[in-house]
């Protein structure tokens, strides 16, 4: 019997979100076990030092960082070409994992904090999108053609727009819009964010991605996304 890695994951996670995609990409097949990070199960826990997701548990040998999850599978695989992109875009990633991110939390968790972080967070994550806008215009994608950094950074501007849709649907971005929008609308989005249920220890395995024969099940669509036109409408939806 075939022995899969197993990925621990928590479906709106963005961290967790480019993981799939990369393992959809890739066409890699592991068992995919869905949680709810409010109750953790044990056996996740042991697994996960830090009690975070994802984590792909390769037979002991343990990943613990979406990014390098995203590594591992289009190391093994690349079809798209995703890894093939400038240097410039492993600094993207950093500058969205990092400053953008940061903005993010004080934005999106801004009960948290003090009076007036929301508002100094949400204009220090929009220069940061206004950069990507800038990239954008004339292509589809922040290189030319669809790579790792589109596939890491997207599903945390997704969550950045949706702390607030109306507010970000009215920014002076429309290439930054059309290439989320077109993200979010496409089928390969809407196969890594199907629904499981909540993993419990009798249940059976849920394959992601490539199944025991070799053949694509629906989480493996990794079709080029369809893009909206230049000059599209392409208001954002939460």
């Amino acid at each position: 019997m075939t022995q899969y890695p197993i990925l621990w994951s928590f479906r709106r996670c963005p961290y967790a979100i480019r993981a799939r995609l990369a393992i959809a990409s890739s066409r890699q097949s592991v068992v995919l076990r869905e949680i709810l990070l409010r109750n953790k199960p044990a056996a996740f826990l042991t697994t996960s030092a830090k009690g975070t997701v994802p984590v792909l548990d390769l037979n002991g040998t343990v990943i613990a960082e979406s990014i390098k999850v995203m590594h591992w599978a289009l190391q093994k695989s690349d079809p798209a070409k995703w890894l093939s992109m400038p240097s410039e875009g492993h600094d993207l990633i950093a500058k969205a994992d990092g400053p953008f991110k940061s903005a993010l939390d004080l934005y999106k968790y801004y009960i948290r904090y003090p009076d007036g972080t929301r508002s100094t967070a949400q204009q220090n994550g929009a220069k940061f999108l206004l950069q990507l806008n800038k990239m954008l215009v004339g292509k589809d994608w922040l290189f030319g053609r669809q790579s790792l950094a589109d596939m890491a950074i997207l599903p945390f501007v997704r969550q950045f727009a949706n702390a607030d849709i109306t507010w970000f649907n009215m920014q002076d971005w429309p290439d930054l819009l059309r290439w989320l929008n077109a993200f979010t609308k496409s089928g390969t989005f809407a196969n890594v964010m199907t629904r499981y249920p909540s993993w419990e220890p009798a249940q059976k395995q849920v394959l992601f991605g490539f199944d025991s024969h070799g053949k694509t099940n629906k989480t493996a669509d990794v079709s080029g996304l369809p893009l909206c036109t230049q000059n599209a409408s392409c208001t954002l939806r939460s």
